[in-house]
């Protein structure tokens, strides 16, 4: 997983559709999508790493 694009894939395999026209708001609501995720069991650790990874990548563009 190495885009925002490889993550929203992974969310729709779901269901789960993110926009709320808030970037940052956005990237935080699939950090805890993915978060439980995790927790249920349905990702990996490497994937749900992986995709955190992204996110954070994205959120330290916005701050800057």
């Amino acid at each position: 997983m190495r885009t925002m694009e490889d993550v929203r894939r992974l969310l729709k395999r779901f269901g789960i559709w993110i926009y709320t026209g808030d970037r940052l708001g956005d990237l935080e609501m699939m950090e805890e999508e993915l978060e439980e995720m995790h927790r249920l069991g349905l990702i990996d650790k490497d994937t749900y790493l992986s995709a955190r990874r992204v996110i954070m990548g994205q959120k330290r563009e916005i701050r800057g």
